[in-house]
């Protein structure tokens, strides 16, 4: 059996700067060639909208397609050929998926600050949304159902999908069933960089969208930067990320299968254990070696094992959470005796898993929570997505006739002191009577507030 290599390793108090470094700043390095090109991409999308989709389509995928758009024949014909178990999967995860983000739907709020002034805030559910849905090393109909539902949830009316053509020129099967379960309203064969641009700023075929979601590659994850002036974002995430952190009650066979699940994601993904159990440490690392030479995906783990893996020693639990703050995990999993009082502490994560029988994989897939989350750190900022991104408020005011009585006179002081005059007489004019309080309206006007009547 061969051994595993792990990027850092050791107690946490003895690390190197660089290797805080490499564990702590994990966004992706500027690359000014990748942000250039894809400055170039999302210009040509503008530009010539369907044009520069069908050329990347097919300098990119390989395939030059008739159509942009996938019919939706074809996604019912999907969920009529998918395994009819994995179409069960898929549903339950659609409706557990509903409910968790229906619980968190916002309540319009209206109250009375002071007498005679009524003020509220309204919410409402964007127009048209695009969510993106990856492709390449793996099909993801999850992906689609964490984004197309919960905007459906918020009760938006339009939902894009676009996902990259995979061997038949389309997106998987997969993709266009979990479409079809999670009610979108079109689909597109359409990937990458190009993808984002086409859904911030509209085509010919994809319509504009008020928001564009989902996880993607590098490309994607720098088309998101670059439009999220024009649009809503979810959050800039990028590779897949667990931090664990473990005492010695924690399963390290458990423990080394979730490190590996992440890192089977992408060779960029970023996985590590904490804990204060040396013990656990040595099991852990035994655990790891083994798992990753019987995993079909080994290749993968162990490049993400080898440039971002962490086996680390906390001198104590206190100092293994503070790491956990620090690190800001998009999967943060506490394999601990008592995980729910850990969780008080807990403020920047992207999704946090209590104790050994939760695993990620499970928040993956089925709970209902969602898997699209802030990575590289991006916590301390970003929540996860929710039905919120997908929604917009606006306030409301009223102020009566009383209540203008009561407001005119220091509003137009304030006007004043800020030498907007038409403000504070849009305010007096509210008056029953014509007391006004105005500047001296003179050459020699020295400032001072006077009230004429």
């Amino acid at each position: 059996m061969t051994s595993v290599r792990v990027a850092v390793e050791g107690r946490l108090a003895d690390l190197t700067p660089e290797e805080r470094r490499l564990l702590l700043e994990r966004r992706p390095a500027d690359e000014p060639e990748l942000r250039e090109t894809v400055r170039g991409i999302l210009a040509d999308v503008r530009d010539r909208g369907d044009a520069a989709l069908r050329d990347m389509a097919l300098r990119f995928d390989g395939w030059e397609l008739e159509s942009l758009e996938v019919p939706r024949n074809r996604w019912e014909t999907a969920l009529v050929e998918l395994d009819p178990d994995v179409r069960t999967a898929l549903e339950r995860a659609a409706r557990n998926i509903d409910a968790f983000h229906r619980a968190q739907m916002p309540a319009d709020v209206e109250l009375e600050t002071e007498k005679g002034v009524r003020l509220g805030r309204r919410f409402v559910a964007l127009s048209t949304v695009g969510v993106y849905a990856p492709g390449g090393r793996a099909s993801y109909p999850s992906s689609v159902l964490m984004g197309v539902v919960p905007a459906r949830t918020a009760g938006v009316s339009d939902v894009v999908v676009c996902s990259p053509p995979g061997p038949s020129g389309e997106p998987p099967k997969e993709v266009l069933a979990a479409a079809a379960i999670g009610d979108a309203t079109r689909v597109f064969s359409v990937g990458g960089a190009g993808a984002v641009g086409a859904m911030a700023y509209g085509t010919g075929s994809i319509p504009r969208c008020d928001a564009v979601v989902g996880p993607g590659n590098r490309w994607v994850l720098e088309a998101k930067r670059q439009v999220a002036g024009e649009v809503v974002i979810d959050s800039p995430a990028g590779p897949s990320e667990v931090l664990v952190v473990a005492d010695a009650s924690a399963e390290p066979g458990f423990v080394a299968a979730e490190l590996v699940a992440q890192a089977e994601h992408d060779p960029d993904a970023a996985v590590a254990l904490v804990t204060a159990a040396p013990s656990v440490l040595d099991a852990v690392r035994s655990e790891l070696v083994r798992r990753v030479a019987e995993s079909p995906r080994g290749e993968v783990v162990r490049a993400a094992l080898s440039s971002r893996g962490a086996l680390l020693l906390a001198d104590t639990p206190a100092e293994a959470l503070a790491f956990a703050e620090a690190f800001a995990a998009e999967h943060l999993a506490l394999y601990t005796s008592d995980p729910a009082a850990d969780l008080a502490g807990v403020r920047t994560a992207g999704t946090v898993f209590l104790g050994a029988s939760s695993s990620v994989a499970y928040g993956d897939y089925l709970t209902g929570a969602n898997h699209v989350l802030p990575t590289a750190g991006t916590a301390r900022s970003f929540s996860g997505l929710s039905a919120m991104n997908f929604m917009r408020s606006y306030t409301w005011q009223e102020v009566t006739k009383e209540g203008a009585e009561r407001l005119a006179e220091d509003v137009a002081r304030l006007a004043l002191a800020e030498g907007l005059p038409a403000h504070a007489e849009a305010a007096s004019l509210r008056r029953s009577t014509t007391r006004r309080v105005l500047r001296k309206a003179d050459d020699q006007d020295d400032g001072v507030l006077r009230v004429r009547e």
